[in-house]
């Protein structure tokens, strides 16, 4: 009866954590009728490690809860939150977050684990500034589905500063997304520091004006641009590792380089003149595999990028490469005699020419100890064995990169392209590419093609979210166009299919919604409405 008292008192006196927050966990199991967990502000954490990773996840989780709650954790109680990292698990990301009356502890497989429980903990929390909070006993087990959870930001068609670069990385962090995909550069601007080539971003980074609307011929007239040194890149890097996110940096090649071409004319079939392009969509101008200099640029941009990014995963694009120069230019035409690259298979000596540049960037690549990574194109030639594959053009490429033996990862447009609308509604929403992608629509999105056998679906990575950027122009825009998209993404990169359930994930929205409030994001209402 005193115990039946004590948590009555507590109910009354404490707002409630609930931990069937979103990512769905895999198991949940709270003790009915125990004695809560009294969170205030005597609370303090301690970690059974004390390396660098795990003081960094203390101080997030305090953070956290202050930034949540209100409750700044001072310590001086008999009550505490403990972080370890020795849980025996299959998953390094696995996590056991237990709760008694007494004690919090966060166990996870690796570093990256605890800082996965930690977000559980504090999305569980209720947003708003309290005295006190409680938290029901029992026990969370969790771990992701897929070991790749991707999230692309297109910075080249609008570009966006360090700081809202690093709200990108938050964002992904309470969405338990670990990968971050970061398009530096297009046909509309260079964004990353190239110290061999510094027209790169004193000419490529900035184009004079932009178009308006979806090609309309008009043009705004106004300067655009920006980059990022090198140390400014380093910089995003510590600070997505902090939070266990790998950074994926991605250098256009063949095409899309029309930027390139600007700043170095002589790596084009015609030598110029070229600018910075104004317009959206695909244009001819593209590198000039006929050049020797050509490689010799892939080669010195790439290993001048992998110096700044640890990343394992290293992307190359190759996608809407036209051919149409390649035809006609008696350098391309001197290098498929060279090659002696004949029409093979429907393959053209032209489609073949792309080949040759994926190889040697691959090479290049892996030279380094890395894979590289690129859109689903770059299966129209023979793929290096190393590459990953991004089918973007729904999920043919996927099949056929993983029947090849290729790593992939699924980024469809039909399910995956946050730069389309949220609402038929279009009329009343922020000018978007086109296109209708609701939140159910990438909440029901399988990334296991059911054509592949369980041998294949083994090379199935995980998937991917994009964002391009041609009609987006602010910061405010990017959130919106991704809340509350990427809380369904992330459930479907996270969850187990078993245990998805869109009522139940609508269910759980509202907590993360607040949670969305109190850090001033700027979120889409439709699934509210």
């Amino acid at each position: 009866m005193a115990s039946l008292l004590a948590v009555l008192a507590v109910m009354v006196n404490a707002q409630w954590a609930d931990f069937h927050v979103i990512p769905q966990p895999q198991q949940v199991a709270v003790t009915t009728g125990a004695r809560p967990f009294v969170l205030d502000r005597s609370v303090e954490v301690v970690t059974s490690v004390a390396d660098e990773s795990m003081q960094r996840n203390a101080q997030f989780l305090r953070q956290y809860v202050a930034q949540t709650s209100g409750i700044t954790l001072s310590g001086g109680g008999r009550r505490c939150i403990v972080l370890r990292c020795d849980l025996t698990d299959r998953n390094p990301e696995a996590y056991c977050l237990r709760v008694t009356c007494d004690t919090v502890e966060i166990n996870g497989a690796s570093s990256a684990g605890v800082f996965h429980g930690l977000n559980t903990l504090r999305k569980a929390l209720p947003a708003g500034v309290w005295q006190r909070v409680a938290l029901p006993c029992g026990a969370v087990y969790d771990y992701p589905r897929f070991a790749y959870r991707g999230a692309h930001l297109d910075v080249c068609r609008h570009f966006f500063t360090v700081d809202e670069v690093k709200t990108f990385i938050d964002m992904l962090a309470l969405h338990g997304i670990n990968n971050f995909h970061w398009h530096l550069t297009d046909d509309q601007g260079w964004r990353i520091e190239i110290k061999r080539y510094p027209r790169l971003t004193q000419v490529g980074a900035w184009r004079d004006s932009t178009v308006i609307g979806r090609n309309s011929g008009r043009w705004n007239k106004e300067r655009h641009g920006g980059f990022y040194t090198q140390e400014e890149a380093r910089e995003v890097v510590r600070y997505a590792a902090e939070r266990h996110i790998n950074v994926i940096p991605e250098i256009e090649m063949p095409g899309h380089t029309q930027a390139v071409l600007a700043s170095y004319p002589e790596l084009g079939c015609t030598g110029g003149p070229y600018g910075v392009w104004t317009c959206w969509g695909v244009t001819p101008k593209v590198l000039c595999p006929g050049n020797d200099d050509t490689f010799t640029f892939i080669r010195n941009v790439l290993n001048e990028v992998m110096d700044v990014f640890p990343s394992p995963i290293i992307g190359i694009g190759g996608d809407e490469c036209p051919k149409d120069r390649w035809r006609v230019c008696s350098k391309c035409q001197a290098r498929i005699r060279k090659e002696g690259l004949t029409a093979q298979g429907g393959i053209s000596p032209e489609a073949q020419l792309q080949g040759l540049i994926t190889h040697f960037a691959s090479e290049v690549i892996t030279a380094r100890g890395r894979a590289p990574m690129g859109w689903d194109e770059i299966l129209e030639c023979d793929v290096p064995q190393q590459a990953v594959v991004l089918s973007w053009r729904g999920q043919e490429g996927a099949v056929d990169g993983a029947r090849r033996g290729n790593r992939v990862i699924l980024s469809p447009t039909s399910h995956m392209y946050f730069d389309y609308y949220q609402s038929r509604d279009t009329e009343r929403e922020p000018y978007a590419f086109g296109g209708y992608i609701p939140v159910q629509k990438v909440y029901d999105f399988e990334a296991v093609p059911e054509s592949l056998s369980p041998e294949q679906a083994e090379l199935v990575m995980g998937c991917q979210a994009n964002l391009w950027t041609e009609y987006i122009e602010t910061f405010s825009h990017v959130q919106y166009m991704e809340l509350p998209r990427m809380a369904a993404l992330c459930e479907t990169q996270w969850t187990m299919p078993e245990r998805k359930d869109y009522s139940s994930f609508l269910s759980r929205l509202p907590r993360l919604l607040a949670h969305y409030r109190l850090l001033g994001y700027n979120y889409a209402r439709h699934v509210c409405e």
